[in-house]
């Protein structure tokens, strides 16, 4: 055991011997991250430090929350006096409130507590936590977008209206280019999602992308997980010339969602020379980034992306704009054909096929995260 004390005010008891990091959020290395942490100090924030040093606390506080979690009721009684927390997200959001007080003029922090709002569904908060950013800067591109796009989710067609008219103001090649971006996710809704391998795919230059699920806490693989591999097997035996990306990197126990999905399918008969790791990846835009970037290197054209039926409509959004932005990077004009194998984890096929209001939300949020947009500016895409 090994009490690692933060100069900026928090401290973690980790299960480690040995750590060395540069920040407690992003800059982590991933022992880090792999770390049982069993408690979490934080240090109450003095008045006595410099405005900076005091905003850099709170950042700190909020990305290690973002990650992690901890101790709730003692952040009520050493940071937030008087507030009620009901969960991680709360004193992240919390905390950039607290940031924003200390400097009003930084629009960054402004979009990071937007960003917790949206995370929290608290959608009527986090658009007028935009209005702030645009009463102070009205050309801001980034606001316009996220307060118009956001105001389209809640069915608020009159802001997004408005929101567009303003963006084709400040740039109208950009604002094209993004309303081409919800054109074709707004198509994804009606998606139909196959529960079995789908048909008429071309075998040569063929990808099956398995996307990971958190793992346990011991390293074993949840029922999520596990059933979305079982699809993947199903698609995979049906064309076994296709190479098999697992898709995770988020470790427990020293094992990454990839890892262990690439042991199961190789318990399974599966050739290991089919499966490539993709074993950085920390959540679902990732997974869509990071996969792109080995389709491209194996020079594979199709995709059959693999996930549960609640997801699959976001892993589609992110992969098509992954796809988008690496066919722009590379200068091809041409674009993967994708399609879609599920494990339904509805009580009915027909029930899979709605989309609710705050999957929509989520689809955006993501479809504007994986096009560049990160959710804590500098910090966390």
């Amino acid at each position: 055991m090994k009490d690692i004390r933060k100069k900026l005010g928090i401290a973690l008891v980790v299960t480690m011997t040995t750590v060395t990091f540069a920040t407690a959020y992003g800059a982590a290395t991933a022992p880090v991250r792999a770390a049982a942490v069993e408690n979490i100090h934080v240090n109450p924030i003095r008045n006595d430090e410099p405005t900076y040093q005091r905003i850099n606390q709170y950042k700190e506080l909020a990305m290690y929350y973002y990650w992690h979690g901890g101790d709730i009721q003692q952040s009520e009684k050493d940071i937030f006096k008087g507030i009620t927390l009901k969960g991680k997200y709360d004193v992240v959001e919390n905390a950039f409130k607290e940031a924003t007080l200390l400097d009003p003029l930084d629009l960054n922090l402004k979009f990071s507590l937007a960003s917790t709002q949206i995370i929290q569904k608290k959608v009527p908060e986090a658009l007028q936590t935009y209005k702030q950013i645009l009463n102070l800067d009205p050309n801001n591109f980034n606001a316009n977008l996220l307060y118009g796009v956001y105001s389209k989710a809640s069915g608020d067609d009159a802001a997004y209206k408005a929101s567009v008219a303003k963006l084709k103001q400040i740039d109208v090649q950009k604002t094209n280019m993004y309303l081409q971006k919800l054109e074709q996710t707004e198509k994804i809704f009606n998606e139909k999602l196959i529960t079995t391998a789908p048909a008429n795919v071309q075998s040569k230059n063929h990808a099956i992308v398995i996307l990971g699920y958190a793992l346990a806490d011991d390293g074993t693989m949840k029922e999520p997980l596990i059933e979305r591999l079982k699809t993947g097997l199903a698609v995979a035996n049906k064309y076994p010339n296709s190479k098999i990306i697992v898709t995770g990197g988020v470790p427990k126990q020293g094992i990454t969602e990839a890892d262990a999905m690439s042991k199961w399918l190789i318990s399974q008969g599966i050739n290991k020379d089919r499966i490539i790791l993709e074993n950085k990846s920390t959540d679902t835009v990732e997974n869509g980034l990071f996969s792109t970037a080995i389709l491209e290197k194996e020079g594979l054209k199709d995709v059959t992306v693999v996930t549960s039926a609640s997801h699959i409509r976001r892993a589609l959004a992110v992969f098509k704009e992954a796809d988008h932005f690496y066919s722009k990077m590379n200068g091809k004009a041409g674009k993967r054909n994708f399609t879609n194998a599920v494990y339904l984890d509805y009580k009915s096929l027909e029930e899979a096929q709605q989309v609710s209001k705050d999957e929509k939300l989520v689809i955006y949020r993501d479809l504007l995260r994986t096009s560049g947009i990160w959710q804590y500016p500098e910090l966390q895409r």
